[in-house]
């Protein structure tokens, strides 16, 4: 199976806490797929953005208890990458 970027990367994650981070330190957050590890996580950033990695940590998110009425559910487990790119270089998401 070729290797497919957009397959890895869900969607980025925009708060405000993450805005944060992204002045900061240079910090980027997605959502990725839970089966993925973290050089297939740098390799997509790398080819979608156009940018240099430099570290990405990652964790599993528990899905969220959640009711509607009596009814009750469970959101489903996701992960999420933390993604730092070098000094000088940022992700320009309304370009890609």
């Amino acid at each position: 199976m070729a290797f497919d970027p957009h397959n890895i990367i869900i969607r980025p994650l925009l708060t405000e806490k993450g805005t944060g981070i992204k002045e900061d330190f240079h910090q980027y957050t997605f959502k990725v797929v839970p089966d993925a590890c973290k050089g297939d996580i740098r390799r997509a950033v790398e080819e979608l953005f156009k940018v240099k990695v430099d570290k990405v940590r990652t964790m599993n998110m528990h899905g969220k208890m959640r009711r509607v009425g009596r009814f009750q559910g469970r959101l489903s487990d996701w992960k999420k990458a933390l993604v730092t790119v070098s000094a000088g270089q940022k992700i320009d998401f309304e370009k890609v």
